[in-house]
């Protein structure tokens, strides 16, 4: 991976909620190409996918001191060895430690942003993930998961990122020491705009629970308890969003 030194002039967190003295925080993290080395611009269509769940969780969180922000990457791609998407996750972190101290923080990323949130979980702030059609390949790390929290969102048609690699990772993070679980979504796609609501609906409820400022839904919990290899909790049906709130 590349020096984290090379995103230290960069501000990588842009924040939508800062509270004086937060208790915790969550950082989201919007997709990007596989290889890219041009400027990131405003307007990005992969970066206003994300918007709407940032709002959803900013409101979510709003009554309580819960810092929410976005991690702003200097280039579009991930290019290779350089795992630019994951260097500016760890700059995010660096830059979130120094402004608000050593808070706990829940990562939320999409597609190559999953896959940032992922290598950057190692990092000690981290207590989980919410990974949303993940890219994920063989060989990326996941023994970092041990005694922190990873759920995976996919869906099963998924042209763009391959759900299968993204359920063998949460396996392994599981058999890793991980609380994992990930939802099979059906009738969506990569892009989240098919069923967008159910999506956004899910992702802020599992950060509320990750937070602990909400139980988690029955099957989710159950699906968290489970231990080693233990196959269950990686194939939940993805709720309505109508059905989430009676849960």
């Amino acid at each position: 991976m590349a020096d984290i030194r090379q995103a230290t002039e960069h501000r990588a967190v842009l924040w939508r909620e800062a509270p004086q003295q937060p208790e915790a925080a969550v950082l989201l993290l919007h997709g990007g190409r596989e290889n890219g080395l041009g400027a990131l611009r405003e307007h990005n269509l992969a970066r206003l996918r994300m918007r709407p769940f940032l709002t959803a969780v900013e409101r979510s969180v709003r009554q309580h001191p819960v810092a929410v922000g976005e991690v702003v990457y200097r280039l579009r791609g991930w290019n290779g060895e350089r795992a630019d998407a994951a260097v500016d996750a760890l700059a995010a972190l660096a830059q979130l430690k120094a402004e608000l101290g050593p808070v706990p923080v829940v990562l939320v990323g999409h597609s190559m942003g999953g896959r940032a949130a992922l290598y950057a979980a190692g990092e000690p702030q981290v207590t989980g993930v919410v990974a949303l059609a993940p890219w994920c390949v063989p060989g990326d790390p996941w023994r970092q998961f041990q005694g922190k929290h990873l759920i995976v969102l996919h869906d099963v048609s998924d042209r763009v990122t391959d759900p299968v690699a993204s359920r063998a990772f949460a396996a392994a993070a599981r058999a890793a020491g991980a609380e994992a679980c990930a939802y099979q979504v059906h009738g969506s796609e990569h892009g989240m705009l098919r069923r967008a609501r159910d999506w956004q609906a899910v992702s802020t409820r599992m950060v509320l629970g990750l937070l602990g400022l909400r139980p988690f839904p029955d099957d989710v919990s159950a699906a968290l308890a489970l231990r080693g290899e233990a196959p269950g909790g990686l194939d939940l049906r993805l709720p309505r969003r109508r059905e989430l709130a009676g849960s």
